[in-house]
């Protein structure tokens, strides 16, 4: 086992997805995403917590993904998210994935390949674009596209979907934009009525539709970052207290290193790459076996104030650049610490963490599921109840 590895709290997973289900109508199914590895948090034992929670589907975004939690005997329905290649529609079919099309060329692919299988009543969903500009029929055109997928004679409109762009924000813009395109997706859903087809399971919310906006849940709820412990957007924890609503979500994601090497420096001694940092003073340096390969990006030297790490609860600053595979700790006042130790990069402040991994994307411009999905291969997770 490296001395690097994300701690993942399985009792935290389970708790987001207990709460979030009392946040859905109870006649709606909830969908958990697990794409990119479940946010870089381990996709098969994700999974598998979701399926014990009743969860009704799970989300991938490639072929590979959804075959790897088949292997690992999961049976509810997956839905790809992502189009696949010409090649992986078989695999698709064989593994009972369930594709989001919108185009004749596929709708006729995908029914080429049933009939070869013999497969009748594959399900498939209507995606339609409401406004992202990235995949879906127009919405006047859903009847047109619901009617030829009924004309295979093999596939199933099981449902129809669309996705926002701009949901989780709070600008008076977007959120005028966000209802546009939920309108924009029940005249979809009209059009499809009208011609006498069945729509389905009618889907739109995701993370932020699906804690602050319960008339726009329809059939289901997808979820993806709030499962993990983090809010959406603007939807943050205190925007939920403001409103007068507790909203308690628990990072599922510990990322820890582990102290192998404790220096003694002098005054003036320089630290890491290009010499950016000087000892003003005697001081111990600590050497942790993390850096930018492992997902400690290089930017996270640019954080005002200074990137730190929790060691014993108390926080210490790194020094110098992040390298590729380890960091340096300045730990002067640091008696008592040792090697071996842990220092904790990220995670839940009651776990002893000094950053979460929306406070690290807050302060170097980006969102929480950049910090996870970053968490590389080579750090093993591991999965704690």
């Amino acid at each position: 086992m490296r001395a690097t590895f994300a701690r993942i709290h399985l009792e935290n997973l389970r708790h987001n997805i207990n709460y979030i289900r009392t946040k859905i109508k109870p006649s709606a199914k909830m969908c958990i995403t697990v794409k990119a590895d479940a946010y870089g948090h381990g996709a098969v034992e994700c999974a598998r917590v979701a399926v014990e929670c009743g969860v009704d589907f799970l989300a991938v975004a490639t072929v590979l993904e959804g075959i790897e939690l088949r292997k690992a005997g999961i049976d509810v329905p997956i839905f790809l998210f992502s189009l696949c290649q010409k090649e992986e529609i078989k695999d698709v079919v064989l593994n009972r994935l369930t594709p989001f099309i919108f185009d004749d060329e596929y709708f006729e692919l995908f029914a080429e390949e049933c009939k070869k299988l013999e497969i009748t009543n594959f399900p498939v969903h209507l995606a339609v674009d409401t406004g992202m500009g990235r995949l879906g029929c127009l919405p006047e055109q859903a009847a047109d596209k619901a009617q030829k997928i009924l004309d295979t004679g093999v596939l199933k409109l099981e449902g129809m979907c669309t996705h926002f762009a701009v949901a989780d924000s709070l600008k008076k813009s977007d959120i005028k934009y966000t209802k546009f395109q939920f309108e924009n997706f029940l005249r979809a859903i009209d059009f499809v009525k009208a011609k006498g087809i069945n729509p389905g399971i009618r889907h739109c919310a995701n993370s932020a539709i699906t804690l602050a906006f319960p008339d726009m849940h329809l059939d289901m709820c997808r979820s993806g970052i709030t499962v993990y412990g983090y809010y959406p957007g603007d939807f943050t924890k205190k925007y939920f207290e403001k409103s007068g609503e507790k909203v308690f979500l628990k990072p599922v994601m510990e990322l820890v290193s582990k102290i192998l090497s404790i220096r003694d420096f002098e005054e003036g001694r320089a630290v890491s790459y290009g010499r950016l940092w000087y000892s003003k003073q005697k001081t111990k340096i600590a050497v942790l076996p993390i850096g930018y390969a492992d997902g400690l990006f290089r930017r996270f030297n640019e954080i005002k104030g200074g990137l730190k790490v929790c060691i014993k609860s108390k926080p210490y600053s790194i020094r110098g650049r992040i390298c590729m595979d380890q960091c340096m700790v300045d730990i002067a006042d640091g008696n008592g610490i040792n090697r071996f130790d842990e220092a904790v990069i990220f995670g839940a402040k009651e776990n002893g963490a000094y950053f979460s991994a929306q406070e690290l994307a807050d302060l170097t411009g980006t969102i929480s599921y950049e910090i996870t999905c970053g968490i590389s291969k080579r750090v093993p997770r591991i999965f704690v109840n």
